[in-house]
């Protein structure tokens, strides 16, 4: 992979003439970031199909979404070719933790909101049905599903209850002849105003059991109302469902989701999943970043050659690589199924609260038109507020690991 930056690092003397030999010349720009070759951690065939997916990610789709981000759109037109790259299978294609992982940061860094769309598609919609759904739930929404021609809601948190949803969840599913009948709301649910079904957590009201359920969007009884004024994951449709004596049948209870302990293997994954969204939004704060300082002119001279412009790079890029270091090791885990909560609770709560970090230096480095989305870094800024808070907050995720390393819970 070229990677400038390291060859300017090595050792031998580059050839005289080159570009690395003129100090004001300047090395070539690189153009991926990849100063510690994550990348090549890949097979070769997995490795490519990194390159040609990153490739249209950033001129086709990073484009495209500044204007459903501004509209506050879904951006129904560019699933095809999502999908099209393999991004709406990778829960089920076989390939490694690392190539699903890199995926999430690449689809992040061209539009954080579309990162969350694949990811919440695969982690909690393709992955659940998958491993918790009937055979005969698998026929009918699989297909569909890896093709993005179907789309599903996650259905958990609900308008009183989100860090406390395991206690707390109030929306009731009561046996009735050869079939279930569902009463509660949730909320901040991604995609529920266009998905195909919904995947609806309930206590059942006789044995006290969080069960889930596949709840197809026009059953009688189920509304979903979008969510607006949001300010960031603005392409994500979040909406407040209402259950109001929604029947489902039999069938499609999910038999695997047995109890609430079933939803948290789904959630530490998913939480893990964020770590590389926020890696993703960092190294696209350094790409708009960079790109800026290279093209912007002030007391005539480039901005990428003032000092603490430079400083401004280096921390921005320095977090990145931070966050995507932690996330390779998660992914070694997850490839040797050892993963557990308190790792993907400190994953996602470090990697987050640097995207914070990164993308602020990316605002302030724009000056004014860093809070315009005209120059992408305020669509950035927004989006990081959203990582900081959703898939568990970052203050409830830094409980999670406190208590693993005291054995005493801050919970109440």
């Amino acid at each position: 992979m070229l990677n400038a930056l390291a060859r300017e690092a090595a050792p031998e003397t580059p050839a005289s003439g080159s570009p690395e030999s003129d100090p004001a010349a300047g090395a070539p720009p690189f153009e991926d970031a990849d100063l510690f070759r994550v990348v090549e951690l890949l097979p070769e065939d997995e490795r490519r199909r990194y390159h040609a997916t990153r490739e249209y990610l950033q001129a086709e789709v990073r484009p495209a979404s500044i204007g459903y981000w501004n509209r506050e759109e879904f951006a129904a037109e560019l699933l095809p070719g999502l999908a099209a790259h393999g991004l709406a299978r990778l829960q089920t294609d076989r390939t490694s933790a690392l190539f699903k992982g890199l995926m999430y940061t690449e689809v992040a860094r061209a539009d954080v909101s579309l990162s969350a769309l694949v990811g919440i598609h695969n982690e909690l919609i393709l992955g659940m049905v998958d491993a918790l759904g009937s055979d005969e739930q698998k026929r009918r929404w699989m297909p569909g599903l890896e093709q993005f021609r179907a789309l599903g809601a996650f259905a958990l948190t609900e308008p009183e209850h989100g860090s406390d949803i395991a206690r707390g969840l109030e929306t009731t599913a009561r046996p009735d002849g050869d079939g279930w009948i569902l009463n509660g709301a949730k909320r901040w649910i991604g995609s529920g105003t266009v998905a195909d079904f919904a995947l609806v957590w309930a206590r059942d009201t006789i044995d006290q059991e969080v069960k889930a359920f596949i709840v197809e969007t026009d059953s009688p009884g189920f509304t979903a109302t979008k969510i607006s004024n949001k300010i960031g994951l603005r392409i994500i449709q979040n909406a407040d469902l209402a259950l109001e004596d929604v029947r489902v049948p039999e069938a499609n209870r999910l038999p695997g989701a047995t109890d609430f302990s079933r939803a948290n293997e789904l959630l530490r994954d998913s939480r893990a999943w964020v770590g590389w969204q926020a890696a993703g939004i960092q190294l696209a704060a350094f790409d708009v970043a960079r790109a800026y300082a290279l093209q912007r002119r002030q007391f005539g001279r480039e901005l990428a050659s003032f000092q603490l412009v430079q400083q401004h790079l280096a921390e921005i890029l320095g977090n990145a690589h931070a966050s995507l270091a932690l996330m390779v090791e998660l992914a070694r885990l997850q490839q040797d199924w050892l993963l557990e909560m308190p790792q993907a609770a400190l994953a996602k709560s470090t990697t987050t609260r640097l995207a914070r970090a990164s993308v602020a230096l990316g605002r302030s480095l724009l000056g004014g038109n860093g809070i315009s989305t005209d120059f992408e870094m305020g669509k950035l800024f927004g989006d990081a507020e959203v990582l900081y808070t959703y898939e568990g907050s970052y203050e409830i995720n830094s409980l999670i690991v406190g208590r693993a390393v005291t054995g005493r819970s801050a919970f109440v």
